[in-house]
């Protein structure tokens, strides 16, 4: 039975959004602050975590940056701030996905679903895959690794998704839609700006000049590109 963590200091909405998933089928622990919350995922290592944004002791930035630090799990940030500011901070920290208050348990669960379904389908393909040379990188699928000039970078969960979609399409377009469907499926509901979020992420951590890419090529009104790059 899939584990979710809910961090949520409001009691009219964290019972009802527990109860509701416990209905699905989730397992479900509640804390209502930050640093309770964060103790909960680093001890319980639940397979998602819902996180309001604004708890006391550690306000939900604070958690989700500091989960980051040591895991992958997928972050749905609850907000009621609806400012582009707050959304794209949000992922900018690692969050994976984000709703505004107020939504409904069942849009709430269809994203769960969709967000499950996807990390349990790309472990499954992506440990099939071996290790991949393009330039100075080397990707290790099975380890979910990636290595620039020898030294390791550190990828968030979407980040390396997005780059084993490029990469196994070398030297082809991949357009937006695919990538949307193939890395955040079909049944997405979020921003769609969350994709160019992550290819700024990818090119400041890929690219020698993330301003003159030389890896992930935009190609403009259609989708993106791996190149083909030859060891420098």
């Amino acid at each position: 039975m899939p584990q979710i963590v809910i961090i949520e200091d409001d009691s009219l909405i964290a019972e009802p959004v527990a109860r509701a998933l416990r209905a699905a089928g989730y397992d479900t622990m509640t804390a209502n602050s930050g640093k309770t919350g964060l103790d909960l995922v680093l001890n319980l290592k639940p397979d998602l975590v819902l996180l309001d944004i604004m708890l006391p002791e550690m306000d939900g930035w604070a958690v989700c940056k500091e989960i980051r630090q040591s895991s992958l799990v997928p972050i749905v940030m609850l907000t009621a701030l609806n400012e582009e500011i707050d959304r794209v901070l949000g992922l900018e920290l690692g969050a994976d996905d984000y709703l505004t208050k107020p939504f409904s348990t069942r849009e709430l669960i269809a994203r769960i679903k969709a967000m499950l379904r996807r990390v349990e389908f790309d472990r499954a393909e992506l440990s099939a895959e071996q290790v991949t040379h393009v330039g100075d990188l080397r990707i290790d699928f099975a380890q979910r690794r990636v290595f620039k000039n020898g030294e390791s970078l550190e990828l968030r969960y979407k980040e390396f998704e997005l780059l084993a979609l490029l990469v196994t399409h070398l030297g082809e377009v991949v357009t937006r839609a695919e990538i949307f469907d193939k890395v955040w499926g079909t049944d997405w509901l979020g921003d769609m700006r969350t994709l160019d979020v992550h290819i700024r992420w990818l090119r400041e951590k890929l690219e020698d000049d993330p301003s003159e890419p030389r890896y992930i090529q935009t190609v403009r009104g259609y989708g993106y590109r791996f190149a083909p790059v030859k060891k420098s």
